[in-house]
C-alpha cells in the first residue's frame, strides 16, 4: 500500500454481512443474473456504520498470463498501476496527495488474480477517487518505473527469496516443483530471465489486453453513497472492451512415489516443505469437511492443532508444523488465510519450520508417519468435537474488516460459492458428522507419492541418510517423558520408501533463474 489507513473493526456477525451482502452482475455470467451494459461485474457490501470506503478492483488476469520468456510481467504491470506514475501525476506527487488523506492503494496479483484496492475514510473520497481511478485509467508507464520496480522484483528473486526465509524458499521450491510446465509453474513475482526481460511496451500490450472492461469485477464496501457505485460503474466502463481468451486450468504430472529436491545453501537449521496436488476447491461440499480435518491435524499457527503438539509441545524440534488443503502463500506473516489468492488448482501441503540438521531426517519420518495415521485413522469422537466448537468461532477471525469480508466475496466470486463461503463454513461445520470428515480425508489426501523440498547444507550427506534407511538417531538436548522416548523408537526406522533416482540436489545460486 501506499499508505496504511488506520485499522479499526466494524465486527458484525457473518450470517448478517451475508445477508446484507449485494451483489450485482452486469453481464452474464457465474450463475448471476443478467442486465445489460455497462460489461462488468458488481461485488457491493454497503455498510451504512463504516465511516471508510474500500475498493478491490479484480482484473481476470495472473502470473499464469505470463507470456512464455516474459514470466513476471502480470505482477511487474500491477505494480506499475499502483507504484507508479499516472499521466497526471509522478509517483512521489501521489505520495505526497495520499499522506494527508490517510490512504493509498496497492496491487496484489496471484497466478489467476490481479487485485486493485485501496481504502479511505468517507471524508477524504472526494481527493483519494480520482487518484485511484487515473491509476488505474491512465497509468504513465515510465521507464524510470520499470527500472525501480524491476530492481525490486529481482532483489526478491535473487537475495530476499534465496537467502532470507528459508521457508518462504522451501515453500516456493515445492509449489514450483508440484505445478513444474504449467501456467502456474512459476512464482507470481516471476523469474529473473523473464523479468530482465520485460520491457515497457511489453507493460502496454499486457494492459491493453487485461485492463478491459470485459475483464474486470468491481468490489466497493463501506459507507459509500450509491452515487459513488453509480460513479465507479460508469468511470471503469470507459476500460477499453476486449475478453482475453480463458487459460484452462493447470493439469500438474503426476507424483509416483516420494521425490525430493534438496536445495543445499549455508544455514543454521533445515526446513521441510511437502505436499501434492488435490481435487476439492471451496465451492464443493467436501471441502468443509477436509477442512475440518485438517484444523485438527496442523491449523495455521494453532498451538493446539496435532501436529504443532507432536513435533514441538512434545518433542522441542521447532518453532511450528502446520497443513493446509489451499496455498498459503505469505504464511510467516499471516495469521490466517489470506484472500485474494484463489487458485482453480490447489494442493494440500505441510510446513516443518526449521528443525536442527541433526534433527532433520528424524523430523521427516515423524511428520510422515503422523501424515499416514491422519489418513488410516482419522480423528477419534473428541478430536472432532473439539475442531468444530474451535472452528465455530475461530473463523469470525478471517475477515473482522469490511475490506477483508469484500475481498473473501470477490473470492466468492471466483469460486462460484453459492451465498458467502464464511457464512457456510459455520453453517456447515454444524451439520458435519464424524463419519463424513474422516471420509473427505481418505477421499481427497494420500502419502504413497509425495513432493518434498528440504532447504539444507550438507545435502549429499542428507541425500544418503534419506535413502539408506538406516535408522535416525537423534538426542534430546533436554529430558522427554517415557511415552515419548516408546513412540521415537518407531519413528527412528519410520521407512520413508525414497529412492536414489527421486532426489535431486540444487544449489540455492541456481534456483528461480528461468
Amino acid at each position: 500500500m501506499l499508505f496504511t489507513f488506520n485499522k479499526f473493526a466494524v465486527r458484525v456477525k457473518y450470517i448478517v454481512r451475508a445477508a446484507a451482502f449485494v451483489v450485482l452482475s452486469l453481464y452474464c455470467g457465474r450463475a448471476m443474473c443478467a442486465e445489460k451494459a455497462p460489461a462488468a461485474q458488481v461485488v457491493a457490501l454497503p455498510v451504512s456504520e463504516d465511516p471508510s470506503v474500500s475498493f478491490h478492483i479484480w482484473f481476470h488476469v495472473g502470473s499464469q498470463n505470463d507470456p512464455q520468456g516474459k514470466e513476471g510481467l502480470a505482477a511487474l504491470t500491477a505494480e506499475m498501476i499502483s507504484k507508479g506514475a499516472t499521466k497526471k501525476l509522478s509517483y512521489e506527487e501521489i505520495l505526497d496527495k495520499m499522506l494527508p488523506l490517510a490512504a493509498g492503494y496497492g496491487a496484489t496479483t496471484n497466478e489467476e488474480m490481479t487485485v486493485i484496492s485501496g481504502r479511505v475514510h468517507k471524508d477524504n473520497l472526494a481527493e483519494y477517487y480520482p487518484l485511484l481511478l487515473q491509476a488505474i485509467e491512465e497509468p504513465a508507464f515510465k521507464e524510470e518505473d520499470l527500472k525501480r520496480l524491476k530492481e525490486t522484483a529481482l532483489n526478491y528473486l535473487s537475495n530476499t527469496l534465496r537467502y532470507s526465509s528459508d521457508e518462504d524458499l522451501g515453500k516456493a521450491v515445492l509449489y514450483n516443483s508440484i505445478f513444474h510446465g504449467t501456467p502456474y509453474g512459476h512464482l507470481p513475482t516471476g523469474t529473473i530471465a523473464g523479468v530482465k526481460s520485460v520491457t515497457l511496451d511489453d507493460v502496454r500490450e499486457f494492459y491493453k489486453k487485461y485492463y478491459t472492461r470485459d475483464n474486470v469485477t468491481i468490489g466497493i464496501a463501506g459507507g459509500y453513497s450509491p452515487k459513488t457505485l453509480d460513479q465507479l460503474r460508469a468511470d471503469l466502463a470507459k476500460l477499453p472492451s476486449g475478453k482475453p481468451a480463458v487459460i484452462s486450468a493447470p493439469s500438474p504430472q503426476p507424483i509416483k512415489g516420494v521425490h525430493v529436491t534438496i536445495v543445499e545453501k549455508p544455514c543454521i537449521a533445515t526446513a521441510m516443505s511437502l505436499g501434492y496436488p488435490i481435487d476439492v476447491l471451496r465451492n464443493q461440499p467436501d471441502w468443509y469437511a477436509l477442512a475440518l480435518a485438517d484444523s485438527w491435524f496442523g491449523q495455521h499457527r494453532n498451538s493446539s492443532s496435532h501436529l504443532y503438539q507432536v513435533l514441538r509441545e512434545e518433542r522441542g524440534l521447532n518453532y511450528g508444523d502446520y497443513s493446509y488443503i489451499e496455498r498459503f502463500p505469505n504464511g510467516g506473516a499471516l495469521t490466517v488465510p489470506p484472500a485474494n489468492a484463489s487458485l482453480r488448482k490447489q494442493i494440500f501441503e505441510m510446513w516443518i519450520r526449521p528443525v536442527p540438521h541433526a534433527a532433520n531426517v528424524f523430523a521427516l519420518r515423524a511428520a510422515v508417519r503422523e501424515l499416514h495415521k491422519f489418513i488410516d485413522v482419522g480423528l477419534t469422537k473428541d478430536d472432532f468435537n473439539t475442531t468444530r466448537n474451535f472452528l465455530k468461532t475461530y473463523v469470525l477471525n478471517f475477515a473482522p474488516t469490511t475490506s477483508e469480508q469484500l475481498a473473501y466475496a470477490l473470492d466468492d466470486q471466483f469460486y462460484g460459492v453459492q451465498g458467502s463461503h464464511l457464512a457456510n463454513f459455520r453453517t456447515a461445520i454444524k451439520s458435519l458428522s464424524l463419519a463424513e470428515t474422516n471420509a473427505a480425508v481418505k477421499k481427497y489426501l494420500q502419502y504413497d507419492n509425495l513432493q518434498i523440498v528440504i532447504v539444507t547444507k550438507d545435502a549429499e550427506a542428507l541425500k544418503k541418510a534419506l535413502v539408506s534407511g538406516e535408522p535416525s538417531s537423534f538426542e534430546y538436548p533436554t529430558p522427554k517423558s517415557k511415552e515419548v522416548l516408546e513412540e521415537d523408537k518407531e519413528i527412528v526406522k519410520y521407512p520413508l520408501g525414497i529412492k536414489a533416482e527421486n532426489v535431486k540436489i540444487v544449489p540455492v545460486e541456481t534456483l528461480f533463474e528461468k
